[in-house]
């Protein structure tokens, strides 16, 4: 499929408008890290507390901070975390605590006290008065099945256990699928798995229904968060340097050492956007897979180009590196546009509809794919001509895989 038919565009002439775009945006994104004193990390590196929480109605977030605050929880961070691909979600509060300034927890027995101490804040300012009743919003399948199974209101006596287990998990199933995890009132679970007046009552009886549901909650130790960090930076820098080695074998040292400038732009830029965006998108470990997504997907863009690049050399070796350069961008101009194309549709549609748990990764990926593609011929093609011409004066440079070298190396000796 071809969307340009024998295209003529010359790539090379725009090198400087390709270096200054990039050039400002990697600014940009610096400014923006210092401005905000660097990355914005998520739990899984920052190390804390964070816990998921979804509110009936419209969660006072003023409300929450000043109840963390009164909790002894200063270094709180409350945010809105609705979704609009799930219409539960339109309450959901997330909240996120440090033990000091700085975001970070001092041991692992404080996170789990922070932790405890958030929801003992939430229950004391937003639960049900009373208290004394445990939350069916937060109660499981085995707590209410034990719990109408000693009450028994279908009155059963024998072989009320598996029916009251039943019952249960009908009950949570309309609860969380139905309600989004809360119930506000008993009469909503009417008729639900055969629940009758009785049930209904019972329930009503024993237990209370908070204003809210935690979702989630998750506790990161400070020595897990900086030893994840530490992985992530290593397994970003590996990725690179293996992909050096495989494009310095395949083709030559400059076109390796072009790709990986490129496919490092790339990372950079996208960590600018993250800088830039820093209250909207943290750094989590799914980010970490996006960026390393993004490391072979921008790596297999410049490798077709090159690829191209060597085919052409030996076609065309009187020509100069420029026009081989443009010719082989444009002879793979469909296939980018094709490929990248398709990628950025569908890593756009999960950004928008995927959910606020990806909504960090799918960011990434939007704009490492849009920066990717743009990189291969922009960033790394333009590496390799002002190399070429500084070398050789505008002269075409071989691009020979080694095991094309040995090839050679064999014909020369058995002609002599």
């Amino acid at each position: 499929m071809e969307f340009f038919h024998a295209p003529d565009f010359d790539w090379m002439s725009k090198a400087k408008y390709f270096a200054t775009l990039s050039g400002c945006l990697l600014l940009i994104g610096l400014i923006a890290a210092i401005y905000h004193g660097g990355l914005h990390y998520g739990i899984d590196f920052e190390g804390g507390t964070q816990v998921m929480v979804r509110f009936a109605s419209a969660p006072p977030i003023g409300q929450i901070r000043k109840a963390l605050d009164a909790a002894g929880l200063k270094n709180n961070e409350v945010t809105s975390s609705s979704d609009i691909s799930n219409a539960n979600s339109r309450n959901d509060v997330m909240i996120r605590v440090g033990q000091n300034g700085k975001g970070e927890v001092e041991s692992e027995d404080a996170e789990n006290a922070a932790k405890q101490t958030v929801l003992t804040a939430l229950e004391k300012n937003f639960g049900t008065p009373t208290s004394n009743k445990p939350d069916f919003n937060a109660a499981a399948v085995p707590d209410i099945a034990d719990y109408l199974t000693k009450r028994d209101p279908l009155m059963l006596q024998t072989a009320a256990g598996d029916r009251y287990t039943q019952l249960a998990q009908a009950l949570t199933g309309a609860r969380d699928r139905d309600h989004g995890g809360i119930v506000t009132n008993f009469d909503q679970l009417s008729g639900i798995g055969g629940a009758n007046a009785a049930v209904i009552a019972a329930l009503k009886d024993g237990y209370s229904l908070n204003n809210f549901s935690v979702l989630n909650a998750q506790v990161v130790g400070p020595t897990v968060g900086a030893q994840l960090r530490r992985q992530a930076i290593l397994a970003t820098l590996y990725a690179l340097a293996g992909m050096l080695i495989y494009v310095a074998f395949r083709f030559e040292w400059i076109y390796g050492t072009a790709a990986v400038i490129a496919v490092f732009h790339d990372v950079l830029i996208t960590l600018g956007f993250f800088c830039l965006f820093y209250s909207h998108f943290e750094i989590s470990l799914t980010v970490i897979a996006a960026l390393l997504t993004l490391v072979g997907y921008s790596m297999n863009d410049t490798i077709v180009i090159f690829d191209r690049v060597r085919e052409n050399l030996r076609l065309m070796r009187r020509e100069p590196m420029p026009v081989i350069i443009n010719r082989s961008i444009n002879q793979t101009l469909s296939r980018t546009i094709l490929t990248s194309g398709l990628t950025f549709l569908t890593v756009f549609l999960l950004f928008i509809f995927g959910g606020q748990v990806l909504r960090s990764f799918s960011f990434a990926m939007v704009i490492g794919v849009v920066v990717g593609t743009y990189s291969s011929f922009g960033i790394a093609a333009p590496i390799v001509v002002i190399w070429t011409k500084w070398r050789g004066h505008g002269a075409t440079v071989p691009v020979a895989s080694s095991a094309d070298k040995r090839a050679e190396k064999r014909l020369a000796t058995a002609r002599r």
